[in-house]
């Protein structure tokens, strides 16, 4: 089990990411836009307020962890569970149409 610092920490970044996520996307596309060509100082404008947004506001700050354990370790995105809590729960046939590999 995750110690739940770390798992209150990922949350209050998703927040972040969800709350400025409009802002980060308008400002890239303004930057990338080749419709109207900003000069090279609007461009360096643009990516000072781009910087200055919190940093933990970034996707890529983002950790996907298991939903029953907050292991950020092994996790597939189809279940959202731990590689371990997910094997258990096939063995227990708590997950429809999941059987256990045999050959």
């Amino acid at each position: 089990m995750a110690k739940k610092s770390l798992i209150q920490r990922e949350k209050k970044r998703q927040k972040l990411e969800q709350k400025y996520h409009l802002i980060r996307q308008s400002l890239k596309k303004k930057i990338r836009s080749k419709v109207s060509p900003l000069s090279l100082s609007e461009k360096t404008k643009m990516r000072e307020k781009l910087q200055s947004l919190p940093r933990n506001s970034a996707p890529t700050r983002l950790h996907r962890r298991c939903f029953l354990t907050g292991r950020p370790r092994a996790n597939y995105r189809d279940f959202g569970l731990s590689g371990h809590v997910l094997r258990e729960m096939v063995y227990e046939c708590l997950l429809p149409d999941a059987t256990r590999s045999s050959w």
